[in-house]
């Protein structure tokens, strides 16, 4: 302890020193380092490393371009009204129509109902005479253009006879008590019936036509009927389960009436 108290600046001055000396050997190796890092710094700034380009979405720009080679063209025809007025028309009830081709013409005219037509042929009767058993047939042609073709007509036959509508062929079971007769008819079909179960053939449609403006009705009309819409004349050219066709009598314009009888009616 009295070395130490004798001679601590000694001491101290050794500590101090030898810390210097210290120093001064890391100092090169310090130097070092940091010229390192102020390289890679001025590396990293002059040439940084370049990521590689990913592929480019020009969706955009290309529909930009395609859109932009297009010329605009300015539609100023119907429906837009700008430069065409539109007349209205009231109808017999006082309403306020567009008088459009949907509303005012054929086109505004409605099917509320199509009706198919027969063809129906029934054993009326059966007569057991000396010279053989003769059968009276019933024939209704409901899609007949003349009204009074449309009249059930009764003939009388044997097997093998002919009219103007059919020829029987074939009768099934008991002569006066056949289960079934077998007709060829004169438009190449063929017909099975009896007593209990005539035959029916669908061989047209009638309809029944609306047109709400003038609050008209046409009940059953059939191909062939005329119809005045507006001071013109039509004609009834096509009349089938879904569609019906009006003929203009001036110039045969056709206008298509689509049928669908689960529809609701549209509000006019």
């Amino acid at each position: 302890m009295d070395f130490l108290k004798k001679n601590y600046e000694k001491v101290l001055l050794g500590a101090v020193l030898l810390g210097l000396a210290a120093s001064a050997a890391f100092l090169p190796f310090k130097i070092s380092s940091e010229k390192q890092k102020l390289q890679d710094l001025t590396t990293g700034l002059v040439n940084p490393p370049v990521q590689p380009l990913t592929n480019l979405d020009l969706t955009v720009t290309e529909a930009v371009l395609k859109r932009s080679g297009s010329p605009v063209v300015a539609s100023f025809a119907p429906p837009h009204r700008l430069f065409n007025p539109l007349p209205w028309q009231k109808t017999s009830d006082g309403r306020l129509i567009p008088q459009d081709d949907t509303h005012v013409g054929p086109q505004a005219v409605t099917v509320s109902e199509v009706t198919p037509l027969h063809t129906i042929i029934s054993l009326d009767s059966i007569s057991t005479l000396e010279t053989g058993t003769k059968y009276v047939i019933g024939i209704v042609r409901e899609a007949a253009t003349v009204p009074r073709d449309r009249a059930k007509k009764q003939t009388y036959n044997s097997v093998g006879g002919k009219n103007d509508f059919f020829t029987l062929r074939e009768v099934q079971g008991p002569a006066d008590n056949p289960t079934n007769l077998v007709l060829e008819l004169r438009d190449g079909g063929v017909a099975s019936l009896s007593k209990e179960k005539p035959f029916r053939r669908v061989d047209g449609y009638m309809a029944s036509l609306k047109y709400d403006p003038d609050k008209k009705s046409w009940p059953n009309q059939r191909v062939g009927a005329t119809l005045s819409l507006n001071g013109e004349d039509y004609s009834l050219v096509t009349v089938s389960t879904n569609e019906v066709v009006l003929a203009a009598k001036k110039n045969q314009k056709k206008w298509t009436i689509t049928y669908n009888p689960n529809a609701a009616p549209e509000p006019r």
